[in-house]
């Protein structure tokens, strides 16, 4: 799943695609280096990111959409919490709805119940304004499980097809560094749940606070991270670096694949 950010405050890229050609060029190129899926968002959820209005982020993100759909038919997902949003960008050719707030906003679960269409569920705990201030759990690895089972009954007593259902763990979203790297150790526990699991971890903070680099510098320990979670059971990744991401996917599968001599 490659990122398109079209906001002006996103962690990593924000600014870089706020102009429709540069949208479509980013897109049209994660897609050559090998993403299955483009990843669209109009409000960042950053640590400290204000809220976007509804208008703002119809008009940011409805035109790209439109857009990549004049030139490719890959899949995209839209990210945003907000029914509306939701709807408009499914009508403009959205295959895909990716919440960080799980679908809790009223008439979220309406709109993908209608539709059927694919739905990433994601842990956090708190808002953008709280989620780091001092984060806590007695059990992290058991808390989310808990949550991410009782949210997907939610939804599927709702009306969603329990076969559309994706979960996410929420990496830094009202988490420590510790507490990441607890789940991306338990990861295998996230994916004997029985859904998809989405992994968001690219270019985040908890490598600057292990590692001591800047956003730019962070490539190889996503890349890292991406290959230890796809070890654990993983298999869809949201991230920054396509070419790199998908190459180390391929090596994995390659070793996977290959003849056992011994």
């Amino acid at each position: 799943m490659g990122i398109l950010n079209v906001t002006p405050d996103s962690f990593s890229d924000g600014g870089q695609f706020n102009h429709l050609d540069d949208a479509l060029k980013h897109a049209l190129q994660m897609q050559q280096q090998g993403a299955d899926i483009i990843d669209i968002g109009g409000e960042s959820t950053r640590p400290g990111a204000r809220p976007v209005s509804l208008d703002a982020e119809l008009e940011r993100v409805v035109p790209v959409i439109e857009k990549i759909r004049e030139y490719s038919s890959i899949a995209i997902s839209i990210d945003t919490s907000k029914p509306q949003v939701m709807q408009s960008a499914i009508e403009a050719g959205a295959d895909m709805v990716n919440d960080v707030n799980a679908l809790h906003a009223e008439g979220a679960i309406d709109v993908c119940a209608k539709h059927q269409i694919p739905v990433c569920l994601m842990h956090k705990q708190g808002d953008t304004q709280t989620m780091q201030v001092n984060p806590l759990y007695d059990d992290i690895v058991s808390e989310i499980r808990q949550y991410l089972v009782a949210r997907t009954a939610e939804c599927i007593a709702a009306g969603i097809d329990s076969k559309n259902i994706m979960l996410d763990p929420g990496f830094g979203f009202g988490k420590t560094l510790e507490n990441n790297l607890s789940l991306l150790k338990a990861m295998q526990q996230f994916c004997n749940l029985g859904h998809p699991i989405l992994v968001g971890m690219s270019r985040k903070s908890m490598f600057g606070a292990l590692l001591d680099r800047a956003v730019e510098d962070r490539l190889v320990a996503s890349t890292s991270a991406v290959i230890i979670a796809y070890q654990r059971g993983a298999r869809f990744f949201r991230v920054h670096d396509v070419a790199e991401t998908c190459d180390a996917l391929k090596l994995c599968a390659a070793v996977e694949a290959a003849p056992d001599l011994t």
